[in-house]
Parts: structure tokens; C-alpha cells; sequence
């Protein structure tokens, strides 16, 4: 064979090679990143003269999708069980409510204590109901939604319940690290934890196990029922604390607080690769499907579109998210 002919043989195989490089490389893993640049790029573009550049403006974006994305690192772990829960956003309005009433009551560590046990209480009472009755976890978190709701507009008769104390509000959601907004630490506090146990530990992969195929991992010898009960109390306690850091921020609670986000959370978790039916889960791409969810929703405002608008925006992302949902 001439020299020609080798390099030519050398040539094709190689490029066959990187073509079976492309077929393999699942690029739906990529496109929250992808997608992160080109939407900031177009609104950085779009509104330099509305101000969207400024340092001000990018740590409002991180402040604002915060609580979103404390949200969403517990969901994370529900949606990778192949699991779902509903009941966040009234959990974190719930919890701030009662936690509100509690610190103006008892004080500043009763109230913190109050909070988590509202995520305690509701995320042990999904848990049980999905793991051990076996009912759908998708009617049992609806249900939830309604009774956690309904609790914190019957117990504050749909009023505000003011929090004057200034230790809590400091460290729920007021006060700031440096030039770190303290929302923006509790964020990264949470994704770097949600990322090691998901990615680390035993129990992170117990729980891919189970959302990837229940049966097989229950004959590895995992506790399927178990795992589910976990990761829907987990969700619960996250969500209470985000009703914690709402109340913070806004130094009230209030029983609209969190209406809505369990639709946010669940698109930034799906847009961020974590597989709709289990057995894969990313925080990082959590992380930026929040941040890209709480980018277009800044960018919106700058623009002049009004809330109709942005719920119309909201829906289409959410949308788009099942979309790009992985199957088994």
C-alpha cells in the first residue's frame, strides 16, 4: 500500500472515530450551559443601557434566584428518585409564617426551630405516605400543596406576620458577608453540600439507584423505601428553610411566601440535566438552571414586560424543560 493510501486510510478512520465521538456525546447534557451564555449575552447586549451589566444588577440576580435554588437542590434529590413534590412553595410559606409568630414569641432560636419542624412534620408525612402506603407522590405533594397553604392563611387570618428581630434577620436573608449578600452564601452552602452527597456519598448513589431502576437496586440490597421516604423529607426540611430565608430577606412571614416556586424549582432542575424519570442528577446544572430561570426573569423586568408577560415566559421555560427531559 503507497504512502497516500495510508494517510488516507489514517484520515478516514480517524474521522469516523470523532463522528462516533459525536453520536456518543449527549449534547442535551450541555444546553442549560449553552443556553446560560447565549441568554445573558443577548440581554448584555440588549440592555447595556438599562443598566443589566453592573456589578449591582448580577449580584441582584444571584440574590434573587437564591431561594430558588435552595429550593431546587432538594428537588434535585426528589426528581433524581424519580419522585416529585409539590408541596415546596407552601412549605416555605408555611414555615415562614410559623416561624415568624414563633421568634416574635420565644425568640430567636425557638423561632429557627419552629421553621425546620414544619419541614420535618411535612416531609416525613409525604415520605411515609409515598414509601410506605405506596400512593403516587405526584397527589400526594398536590395535596399537600392545598393543606400547607391553607394552614398558614388560617393560622395569621391571611395578615403579615412581621419579624422585628434583628439577629434573625441578619442571618436569614438581610445581612450580608463582606460584599457576599448572606442569600448568595446559603445558596452555595447548599449546592456545594447537595453536590458532594449527591455525587460522593453512599447515599447519593443509592439515591440514582433508585430513580434509575427500583427493582435492581432493591436486589443490590438498597432500601428503596427508604431512600424515597429520605429524599422527600429532605425536600420538605430544604423547603422550610427557604421559608426561613424568605422571611429574612423580607423580614416577614407571610403565607404567599414560595407560591409558585415548586414550578420554578422543578424547571431549573430538569433544565439543569437532572433526568425527569430518574436515575441521573446534576446541582451544578441545578445551580444554572435557577440562575438562567432568575437571568431571563431580570432581563424581562429591565425590558418593560410586566408580570402577565413574564408568567407567559415562565410557562414556555417550564415547557421547555420537559422537553429536554432525558428517558430512560
Amino acid at each position: 500500500m503507497s504512502k497516500a493510501n495510508t494517510i488516507s486510510a489514517q484520515d478516514t478512520a480517524e474521522h469516523r472515530n470523532f463522528g462516533t465521538v459525536l453520536k456518543e456525546l449527549d449534547w442535551r447534557r450541555y444546553v442549560i450551559y449553552i443556553g446560560f451564555v447565549v441568554v445573558f449575552l443577548f440581554f448584555a447586549v440588549l440592555l447595556r443601557d438599562q443598566g443589566f451589566m453592573t456589578p449591582q444588577n448580577l449580584l441582584n440576580i444571584f440574590r434573587q434566584t437564591a431561594t430558588i435554588t435552595v429550593i431546587a437542590v432538594g428537588m434535585t434529590y426528589v426528581i433524581s428518585c424519580a419522585e416529585i413534590d409539590l408541596s415546596v412553595g407552601s412549605v416555605a410559606g408555611l414555615a415562614s409564617v410559623c416561624t415568624a409568630m414563633a421568634v416574635s414569641q420565644w425568640g430567636l432560636v425557638p423561632g429557627i426551630l419552629a421553621g425546620l419542624a414544619v419541614g420535618l412534620v411535612v416531609g416525613s408525612i409525604n415520605g411515609a405516605l409515598v414509601s410506605l402506603l405506596g400512593i403516587p407522590s405526584f397527589l400526594v405533594t398536590l395535596g399537600m400543596l392545598g393543606i400547607a397553604a391553607g394552614v398558614a392563611q388560617w393560622i395569621t387570618a391571611s395578615a403579615p406576620q412581621p419579624i422585628l428581630n434583628d439577629a434573625f434577620n441578619m442571618i436569614f436573608g438581610s445581612g450580608d458577608f463582606g460584599p457576599v449578600p448572606g442569600l448568595v452564601v446559603w445558596s452555595a452552602i447548599f449546592v456545594a453540600v447537595g453536590a458532594v452527597v449527591l455525587n460522593r456519598t453512599k447515599f447519593g448513589r443509592q439515591v440514582l439507584a433508585t430513580g434509575g431502576n427500583r427493582n435492581a437496586a432493591e436486589f443490590t440490597g438498597i432500601n428503596t423505601k427508604r431512600i424515597k421516604f429520605q429524599v422527600l423529607l429532605i425536600s420538605g426540611m430544604v423547603a422550610s428553610v427557604a421559608g426561613m430565608l424568605y422571611a429574612g430577606r423580607l423580614q416577614s412571614g407571610r403565607f404567599q411566601w414560595g407560591s409558585g416556586d415548586e414550578l420554578s424549582a422543578i424547571a431549573a432542575v430538569i433544565l439543569g440535566g437532572t433526568s425527569l424519570f430518574g436515575g441521573f442528577g446534576s446541582i451544578i446544572g441545578t445551580l444554572f438552571g435557577a440562575l438562567l430561570i432568575g437571568l431571563i426573569n431580570n432581563g424581562l423586568i429591565l425590558a418593560g414586560l410586566d408580570s402577565s408577560q413574564q408568567q407567559v415566559v415562565r410557562g414556555a421555560i417550564i415547557i421547555l424543560a420537559v422537553a429536554l427531559a432525558r428517558k430512560k
